[in-house]
């Protein structure tokens, strides 16, 4: 290690190599407690440093384990326990480049938060509108095609991204610059695309412009209990049509999933006051990016009629609505995730499919966890509106079958059996790829688009680089 340490230094300066005697767990544990052994870890500030570690790591034959945020819920970003990866951390690549109000972009470092960078845009009333319940960085962002509780409204970060600086895994960390800042450009070979949601199987990205929505002025939120969960597709239907382009978020969260929140987040309120829980509810959100004129409805008035048509009409859709506060309704969907990871072990699975399969779905898994796995829980919740939910399942902390690695992996193939076979869907919506969905990856992945990924990896990669093996 001693002759690769001074290398690196050489390359990168003292502040730039971390070694295990410098206290490493930051960057080998995970967001879900994924923990891994580094043989370094390296901070590079440029990406002509990038280029320099990832030449030397090919010739040396030394895998590289790229980490951004290391917000990942996959285990994509932290090293095996072999002790023998180098982790190549891009947190000291975080200044914000450019920001163009007029074009509207910025051009970022990959290691800039999304808070840091909406943080600089608030002045010009502009944001990158990814709505998280983490902090993640744009690097990772990018590279994982995060999605996110607006994806209803503005898409992913496909659809942000103008242009990409990255370092190709080959033999002399090639450099690609394709950090074109424009909206449109139909000159051949979208390269960009090779990477954004690759999870740096290809490379590494470094800088990233991505295109930028104007700061919501206005917003109006409800809690919406649908009559049964029959009904939540033409519920979904009737509130696209009567908001249009408002609708911003549409997202379901079960009774199971909200009990986890009020019974582990001290301090949560209830909306639903002293009543019961409902078996399920859905977070509705429409908004503006102007402030309300003088002769314009305020958006609560608008909702209110909205809710008031659904109520009036012939088809049963409802059987309460609660209108509230934004802040504060939005802070019971982003303490499901604390909730359900408090209420015992939790097996979690990021998937989606199409979004009239949502009820199907949810009864064909609870048929099987009264079958075959009693004793879990279904704490569902996610992005109805897109078709993507978080299928958490909660087993009790002292359930003996939690130490079985053998309970897990079944559990596993069973419910990515039901969503991929059953209903032509898929086990990884917006988490993207990493070692916790490497056999999903493995077992569903076809034939000849594996051997395609092979052939580009092989063409443009072949250094040892990432988790996931293609």
């Amino acid at each position: 290690m001693s002759s690769h340490s001074d290398a690196f230094k050489e390359i990168l300066g003292d502040k730039g190599v971390l070694t295990p005697d410098d206290g490493l767990d930051s960057y080998q544990i995970g967001a879900r407690g994924d923990i891994g052994k580094a043989l370094c870890v390296l901070r590079p500030s440029s990406t002509e440093e990038v280029s320099q570690i990832v030449a030397y790591c090919f010739k040396h034959n030394l895998h590289i384990i790229p980490q951004s945020g290391n917000t990942g819920l996959v285990a994509g970003s932290v090293p095996d326990e072999s002790g023998e990866q180098v982790l190549l951390s891009l947190d000291r690549m975080n200044n914000i480049i450019e920001i163009d109000p007029v074009n509207p972009s910025i051009h970022v470092g990959a290691g800039v938060r999304l808070s840091a960078a909406n943080k600089a845009l608030e002045e010009h009333g502009l944001m990158i509108p990814i709505d998280l319940g983490s902090d993640p960085c744009i690097g990772g962002m990018a590279s994982t095609n995060t999605g996110g509780s607006r994806y209803l409204k503005y898409r992913g970060m496909r659809e942000q991204i103008m242009g990409i600086k990255c370092v190709l895994a080959d033999e002399n960390g090639t450099i690609i610059d394709a950090l074109t800042p424009l909206h449109k450009n139909n000159t051949g070979l979208d390269v960009k695309q090779l990477f954004i949601g690759s999870c740096g199987m290809f490379g590494i990205i470094t800088e990233v412009i991505v295109r930028l929505s104007p700061i919501l002025q206005q917003s109006a939120t409800a809690l919406l209990v649908p009559a049964n969960m029959e009904v939540i597709n033409p519920l979904l239907l009737a509130i696209e049509k009567a908001c249009g382009s408002y609708l911003s978020a549409f997202e379901g969260m079960s009774g199971n999933a909200m009990r986890c929140a009020f019974d582990h987040c001290p301090g949560l309120p209830s909306p639903f006051g002293q009543e019961d829980i409902p078996t399920y509810a859905i977070l509705l959100e429409i908004s503006r990016t102007w402030k309300q004129r003088e002769s314009e409805q305020s958006l609560d008035e608008v909702l209110e009629n909205i809710l008031a048509e659904l109520w009036e009409s012939d088809e049963e859709l409802l059987c309460d609505a609660l209108l509230g506060a934004g802040d504060k309704l939005w802070v019971l969907r982003h303490s499901i995730s604390e909730g359900v990871q408090k209420s015992g072990k939790l097996y979690a699975f990021d998937i989606s499919f199409k979004r009239s399969d949502l009820a199907k779905f949810r009864a064909r898994v609870e048929e099987e966890i009264a079958a075959n796995y009693t004793g879990l829980r279904l704490c569902d919740f996610g992005h109805i509106g897109d078709g993507a939910l978080h299928c958490s399942l909660v087993l009790d902390k002292d359930d003996p079958r939690n130490k079985d690695a053998s309970f897990e992996a079944a559990l596993r193939e069973t419910i990515n059996d039901i969503v991929v076979k059953e209903f032509g869907g898929s086990y990884s919506a917006e988490h993207a790829l990493g070692r916790k969905v490497q056999a999903a990856y493995d077992r569903y992945t076809s034939e000849e688009i594996k051997s395609l990924t092979r052939a580009i990896k092989t063409a443009i990669a072949p250094a040892g680089i990432g988790v996931v093996e293609v």
